[in-house]
């Protein structure tokens, strides 16, 4: 079979919809095992696949985060989520973090790497997360476990951790349909959906935070920046003080409780 004609692969993308063609189709010749490989690649990325589920990973914070079928893909956006836990964290001494809703381990594999001497940990209800934060973690030093919330949890970190950081889902049950196909036919659901209006993850999460959190430890929730003064007040009934961030370069949300 001759070498794939780069022309033709961006040819292909392009006509399929993909917006950045021709990186996508740098990306997919360099994972190519050969021309009928690429083929297969290329075939999976026209149906709709994400890229970063045909490639295997996803970029992060400088980090080539590995993400397996059906599994969320980390957004640009949560790197705003990591810069506030960052400053959180600065001025401690071996703190305790928890990636809770972690997927493939995104943020807490960026921690790490950027704020050594932390002591991680990351949880996900879905087995198939749970096994790319495995590969992401562990071998950073990271301890994944499974189930849901803080379920998932030794007891042994209640009331040690300092910062809890979760992107759990948070899209409106009805709004799912109105997702890009790439989201919506390929992560999971579990991941995706929030509730009727997107914050039934967060209430747990808020309600169960004080027992886990360290004296002035913190939550950090990504949410939509409407949905933002609604998290602010679940966490200030659950006795934390709230405030929201706002990235716009981003385009993120992040609403941050304190005990």
């Amino acid at each position: 079979m001759p070498p794939p004609d780069a022309g033709a692969v961006v040819d292909r993308l392009r006509a399929a919809g993909c917006v950045f063609a021709e990186d996508e189709a740098v990306l997919l010749l360099d994972a190519a095992d050969g021309p009928e490989d690429l083929g297969r690649l290329l075939a999976r990325r026209v149906a709709g696949e994400p890229l970063e589920h045909v490639l295997g990973w996803a970029r992060f914070r400088g980090l080539r985060v590995l993400v397996g079928p059906g599994v969320f893909v980390p957004r640009w956006r949560t790197a705003f989520l990591v810069d506030l836990a960052l400053g959180l964290l600065a001025e401690r001494s071996h703190p305790v973090v928890v990636d809770l809703c972690c997927g493939t381990g995104a943020i807490g594999a960026a921690v790490l790497e950027e704020a050594p001497g932390v002591e991680l940990h990351a949880a996900d209800l879905d087995p198939r997360a749970v096994a790319s934060a495995r590969l992401n973690l562990e071998a950073r030093g990271g301890r994944v476990h499974e189930g849901d919330l803080y379920d998932a949890l030794p007891g042994s970190l209640r009331g040690r951790v300092d910062v809890l950081a979760v992107n759990a889902p948070y899209v409106p049950t009805d709004a799912i349909a109105t997702m890009p196909p790439e989201a919506r036919d390929h992560e999971a659901r579990i991941a995706l959906d929030g509730g009727g209006d997107g914050l039934d993850v967060h209430r747990r999460v808020a309600a169960g935070a004080p027992d886990w959190l360290t004296p002035g430890g913190h939550l950090l929730i990504e949410t939509g920046v409407a949905q933002a003064p609604v998290a602010a007040d679940l966490f200030q009934r659950h006795g934390l003080r709230a405030t929201v961030a706002r990235s716009e370069d981003h385009d993120a949300t992040v609403v941050i409780g304190t005990t």
